[in-house]
C-alpha cells in the first residue's frame, strides 16, 4: 500500500491513489483542473520509507479538483438569562474537493540532498577563550 502524508491550508491529510479529500477553498482551483501538493511530509510504499525533514524535496502529490463545495453547518445560539434575548446563526465553511491521482511523483527541480541541506543549516559558534 502507497501512500503519503501532506500539507495543506495548516492542516495534515494522509493520502493514497484514489481518495477524495476536502480541504480549505483553494482561490485559483477550478474544476477539472490539476492540483499539486508540493508540501510533502512522508512517502510510504511496499519497499521504502522517506521522511521529510521537514518536507520530501522533489516529491509532489498530484489531483484532481473536483469542485467548490461547502461543508456542514454549524448553528452557533446566543442566550442572555431574563434579557428575553435569543440569537441563532449558521455557517457553512467553504471546501475545495480533491481526487488524488498520483501519489509520490517526483518532480523536476534543483537536486538538493541531505549533505546539502546540512550545510545550509546555522551552525553554534565557538566562544573565544580569554
Amino acid at each position: 500500500m502507497k501512500y503519503a502524508v501532506v500539507k495543506a491550508g495548516g492542516r495534515q491529510y494522509k493520502v493514497s491513489e484514489g481518495d477524495t479529500i476536502e480541504i480549505d477553498l483553494q482561490k485559483g482551483a477550478e474544476a477539472n483542473s490539476q492540483f499539486t501538493f508540493s508540501e510533502v511530509l512522508l512517502f510510504v510504499s511496499d519497499t521504502q520509507t522517506i521522511i521529510g525533514t521537514p518536507t520530501i524535496p522533489n516529491f509532489s502529490v498530484v489531483g484532481k479538483v473536483f469542485g467548490a463545495v461547502k461543508g456542514e453547518k454549524i448553528r452557533v445560539a446566543k442566550f442572555k438569562a431574563k434579557a428575553r434575548s435569543r440569537r441563532v446563526i449558521g455557517y457553512r465553511h467553504s471546501l475545495t474537493r480533491i481526487v488524488i491521482e498520483t501519489v509520490g511523483k517526483e518532480t523536476k527541480g534543483t537536486k538538493e540532498t541531505q549533505e546539502t541541506r546540512v550545510v545550509k543549516t546555522k551552525t553554534p559558534r565557538k566562544k573565544k577563550q580569554v
